[in-house]
């Protein structure tokens, strides 16, 4: 699985044409679903079920607009996305791929039911196929759209994640506050973008690797696994403040960059 889910992501990212991209993303959410489920918790099957319908919903959205790009220009090329519809309905399956308001409704609920590891693939490996789209697109997709997901997903990502016990949600919030700053810079520097997913990237594997080391999946048990391992948790609130974007540490990079990128922009 791990293998299939690797040639997904390096096919997506790769690809030229849509029908490449659209087999690897499919590739992906095949090979991610017995991951999902392997614990056989009720709970687990429904996160895979509700997986499974999002993903498939997305693909064939993405397929039906590249399709339709392709009758009205005859390009199946992803970078040549002209049609204005095709790039709405790209737009809105990108979204609902990643996680973006207002699609984000699956992603607490899934990443809550998933192993910590699986989780952890969730939040980083699975958004990159998306997002390598979203990159090559970004030229002709329509700002305004974009800017209004953007600002919605970091409200409501920092908004939701207030009142929440269990750590995977408030981590899932989290990711849905994040994919808001790289969409909202997205169509004046993409590759800001992509240091800031880079980023996240990082601080989330270091989180969900101690959170699985420590075996705390709720707000009470991590206030008193320090007497187990001190260092790591130390670390631990580190990685959580930087992810949080605080001004000395790493995560706050990114959102001073795109910040300044907007303000460039007249957009601050």
């Amino acid at each position: 699985f791990t293998t299939s889910l690797l040639l997904g992501t390096t096919m997506t990212i790769s690809s030229n044409h849509w029908i490449m991209a659209w087999a690897g993303l499919e590739i992906n959410t095949l090979a991610i679903l017995p991951m999902i489920s392997k614990s056989h918790h009720p709970r687990a099957i429904e996160a895979a079920t509700k997986y499974f319908l999002t993903q498939a919903t997305a693909s064939a959205l993405l397929l039906f607009s590249s399709m339709i790009n392709a009758w009205q220009t005859g390009q199946w090329d992803i970078t040549q996305l002209t049609n204005p519809t095709s790039c709405l309905i790209l737009t809105s399956a990108i979204a609902m791929k990643l996680g973006l308001v207002p699609f984000h409704f699956w992603f607490p609920e899934v990443l809550q039911g998933a192993p910590l590891t699986t989780g952890l693939l969730l939040s980083t490996l699975m958004k990159f196929p998306p997002i390598t789209l979203l990159y090559m697109t970004s030229p002709s997709l329509n700002p305004t759209v974009l800017t209004l997901m953007a600002i919605l997903s970091t409200a409501l990502g920092g908004w939701m994640g207030l009142n929440q016990t269990q750590i995977r949600k408030i981590l899932a919030f989290s990711s849905i506050s994040h994919l808001g700053w790289m969409t909202i810079i997205i169509s004046y520097n993409p590759k800001l973008t992509l240091l800031n997913f880079y980023l996240y990237a990082l601080m989330t594997t270091a989180t969900f690797l101690t959170l699985n080391s420590t075996k705390a999946s709720k707000l009470s048990t991590l206030m008193t696994t320090w007497t187990k391992a001190p260092a790591l948790n130390a670390a631990l609130l580190l990685t959580l403040l930087s992810l949080a974007g605080l001004p000395p540490l790493t995560g706050f990079l990114p959102k001073w960059l795109i910040i300044q990128e907007l303000t460039k922009q007249d957009m601050a």
